[in-house]
C-alpha cells in the first residue's frame, strides 16, 4: 500500500474577513439593490469567516481580461506550488532529486508548459521525473489525485510520488454577473495550494511512520449530471456552473456508494474514526452528514476549514488532511477522505494508520 508521509498547505498572504470581501465586491457584481441584498444574505449564510486572496482586495475593482488573470495564475500558482512542495519535502525528510513522479492539478487556470514542468528547474527535481498535469476535475481532484498517485505507487513500491494542487478561485471572479451561481460562488471560494508526499510500500517500510496508508480508493461518475457543477469559458474567463442539484446528487447516491465502498473493505460507517469531507458549502456538508448518517460533530474538521479559508476546490481536503496528520493517531485508526466535482463525480479514499 502507498503511504502518505507529509502534507503541506500554502495560502496567499492577503487575508480578509468575509464582510470586507462582501462590501468590496457587491457593487461590482450588481447595481440592483435587491440583488445586492441577496448576495449579502448568501455571503452571510456561507459559514465562511475569512478567505485568502491572491491579490490585495482593492485590485479586484479593476476589470481584468482572461489573459491578464491567467498570467497571474501562472505566476502565483507556481510560487504557491513551490512553497508547498518545499515544505512537504522538508517534513518528509526527502530531497527533491528523490522524487520519481509528480502530479499537478488545478481547474482555475491553464499553462503550457504546465506548472509542474516549471517546478522541475526551480526545485532541482530530476529531468527524468514522470509528470502528469491533470485538469478539469475541480473540487474532486484532491481526493482523486491521492487515489491516482496510489495507483502509480502500487506498481512502483520503491518510488516517491508527489501530488500538488493549486486553486486560485478569486481569479475566476466575474464582474456584472448577478446569476445565483455567481452570487453563491463569490461568497464561498478562496485561494490556496497544498502538496502531498507519498511513497510506495517498500519505501515506507524503510521510513518512520508519519502518516496513513492508502488502503483502497473508489471512483464514481453519476450519469446525466453534467450541468450540475463546472465552468464555462468566456471572454472574461471561467464562469461558474453551480446548481442546487448538488445536494440532490449526494442524497440519491453518496450514502449508498460510501457504504458499498466500506463494505468491500469489511467496514461499516460506524467503523470509521475520522471523516474528511470536501467543504463544498453548508448545504453540501449537511447533506454529506445526512447521507452517511453521521452524528453531529463528525465533520467538524471540514466546517472549521470552511470558516477559516472558504472552499478551496481541490485543495480543501488536502488542507484538512494536513491538520489531521498533525494529530496523534493510534495504530489502526481509520479515515475516509472524499469529495465531489464536475461530472458529477465522486472520489473516496480509505486511509489507515499502520499498526
Amino acid at each position: 500500500m502507498a503511504r502518505i508521509v507529509a502534507v503541506a498547505p500554502a495560502l496567499p498572504g492577503n487575508v480578509y474577513a468575509q464582510s470586507e470581501i462582501t462590501d468590496t465586491i457587491a457593487p461590482m457584481v450588481t447595481s440592483d439593490p435587491t440583488k445586492q441584498a441577496v448576495l449579502r444574505r448568501l455571503h452571510a449564510g456561507s459559514r465562511v469567516d475569512t478567505r485568502h486572496l491572491v491579490m490585495p482586495i482593492e485590485r479586484y475593482r479593476n476589470a481584468s481580461t482572461f489573459t491578464q488573470s491567467n498570467d497571474m495564475f501562472i505566476e502565483v500558482a507556481t510560487d504557491l506550488a513551490e512553497r508547498a512542495l518545499r515544505d512537504a519535502l522538508a517534513i518528509a525528510g526527502i530531497e527533491p532529486g528523490e522524487v520519481d513522479y509528480l502530479m499537478f492539478t488545478s481547474v482555475t487556470g491553464i499553462s503550457a508548459p504546465s506548472i509542474d514542468a516549471i517546478l522541475v528547474a526551480r526545485l532541482g527535481l530530476r529531468s527524468d521525473v514522470k509528470r502528469v498535469p491533470m485538469y478539469g476535475l475541480g473540487c474532486v481532484a484532491g481526493a482523486a489525485g491521492i487515489a491516482r498517485v496510489a495507483d502509480y505507487l502500487a506498481g512502483h513500491p520503491d518510488s516517491v510520488a508527489v501530488l500538488i494542487a493549486v486553486e486560485l478561485c478569486s481569479l475566476t471572479f466575474q464582474r456584472d454577473d448577478d446569476s445565483t451561481a455567481n452570487l453563491v460562488a463569490t461568497g464561498l471560494f478562496g485561494d490556496g495550494a497544498a502538496a502531498v508526499i507519498m511513497v510506495g510500500d517498500a519505501r515506507a517500510q524503510r521510513m518512520p511512520v508519519t502518516g496513513p496508508d492508502v488502503v483502497d480508493t473508489r471512483s464514481a461518475l453519476y450519469p446525466d449530471t453534467e450541468s450540475v457543477i463546472g465552468f464555462t469559458a468566456s471572454e472574461t474567463g471561467f464562469r461558474i456552473i453551480l446548481t442546487a442539484q448538488v445536494s440532490d446528487v449526494i442524497e440519491a447516491n453518496f450514502g449508498r456508494d460510501a457504504s458499498s465502498f466500506l463494505g468491500d473493505n469489511d467496514l461499516g460507517i460506524a467503523d470509521i474514526d475520522t471523516w474528511i469531507a470536501h467543504p463544498g458549502g453548508p448545504r453540501v456538508l449537511e447533506q454529506f452528514q445526512s447521507s452517511l448518517g453521521l452524528a453531529d460533530g463528525a465533520l467538524d474538521n471540514s466546517w472549521r476549514s470552511l470558516a477559516a479559508v472558504g472552499n478551496l476546490s481541490s485543495v480543501s481536503v488536502l488542507h484538512i488532511l494536513a491538520d489531521e496528520l498533525a494529530q496523534t493517531h493510534l495504530p489502526g485508526t481509520t479515515c475516509t477522505l472524499f469529495a465531489l466535482g464536475p461530472g458529477v463525480s465522486a472520489e473516496l479514499v480509505l486511509l489507515r494508520w499502520p499498526t
